[in-house]
Order: structure tokens, then C-alpha cells, then sequence
């Protein structure tokens, strides 16, 4: 069996002008990381349905499990400060200290890959991500085809 899953392959300059906003926001966000451990700093723009943006990024911890990744950072400040409002697209982009951006897309760990799809479930609509590279971007539609076979509310109903 293999998994597989469908994106599109976008360059810079065939960006719409909100996802184009988007990831400059989410570019930007990576200067509010603090990542002394590992140096890699990770910016996430978040654009939610009532058409605010709101940002996050990577905070790391000498403990390292206490540390948090931007895309859940993100999430979660969404959750918050705009309760019950759908994020519509997501984007994610990573620099190092020196502050040149990675030139492959970032994808999400594991643990945000669970958080997205969990909250796409609950928001019952398709959460878009954008997944910056400075050589390249990918499109992907819905978070649920970043984990196939993922564990979800319907894994706890036995179903």
C-alpha cells in the first residue's frame, strides 16, 4: 500500500494577492521566534473566514517537550481570540538565525499535523495550507491529506 497525497506546486510569482499577504505574514512572524536550541525559526499566518489574519511562531523551551511549534502557536491564538471562527488558509514558513528562509516548503511535525485536522474537523470546513520554501511553495487544499489514516473524534466513537 502506499500513501500519497495531492498538492500543487506554486511558484512566488503565481500567488494571489491574499496568499501572497499571507505568507509575507507568516515570513514576518518568524522574527518573533525564540529558538536558541535549535535555531530554526518558524512563522505561521493564519487567515481566518471574518478576514482577520493572526500570526504565531516558535517558542522553544531548555525542556524541550514544553516548547511549542508556530502552526499550533497560531491555532490556538485564533481559537482564542476569535472563538468559533474558521481558518480558512494557513501559512508556514521557516529561516534560520541568519534570517535566509529555507528554499523547500516546511511542513508540519506530527503533533500539528493532529492539531490541524483536529481543528478542521471542528470548524467542519477545509483548512487550505500554504507551505513556503524560498525556491518553491506548495498548495495544499485540506489538512487531513497531510496524516492519512489519522486519529480523530470518530477513532474515539469506535467508528
Amino acid at each position: 500500500m502506499t500513501f500519497s497525497f495531492p498538492f500543487t506546486l506554486i511558484q512566488e510569482t503565481e500567488l494571489s494577492e491574499p496568499d501572497s499577504a499571507l505568507i509575507a505574514a507568516a515570513r514576518r512572524a518568524c522574527l518573533t521566534a525564540y529558538a536558541p536550541y535549535s535555531r530554526f525559526h518558524v512563522g505561521a499566518a493564519a487567515l481566518l473566514e471574518n478576514g482577520e489574519t493572526v500570526c504565531g511562531s516558535n517558542q522553544e523551551n531548555a525542556s524541550f517537550t514544553v516548547g511549542t511549534c508556530a502552526e499550533r502557536c497560531t491555532l490556538y491564538y485564533a481559537n482564542a481570540r476569535f472563538p468559533g471562527v474558521a481558518v480558512r488558509t494557513l501559512a508556514i514558513a521557516a529561516c534560520k538565525d541568519d534570517g535566509i528562509f529555507i528554499p523547500a516548503p516546511i511542513t508540519p511535525c506530527g503533533a500539528c499535523r493532529q492539531a490541524l485536522i483536529e481543528i478542521e474537523q471542528k470548524q467542519r470546513v477545509p483548512m487550505r495550507l500554504l507551505l513556503y520554501g524560498s525556491e518553491k511553495i506548495y498548495c495544499i487544499e485540506k489538512a487531513a491529506d497531510l496524516l492519512p489514516l489519522h486519529f480523530g473524534a470518530n477513532t474515539l466513537d469506535g467508528q
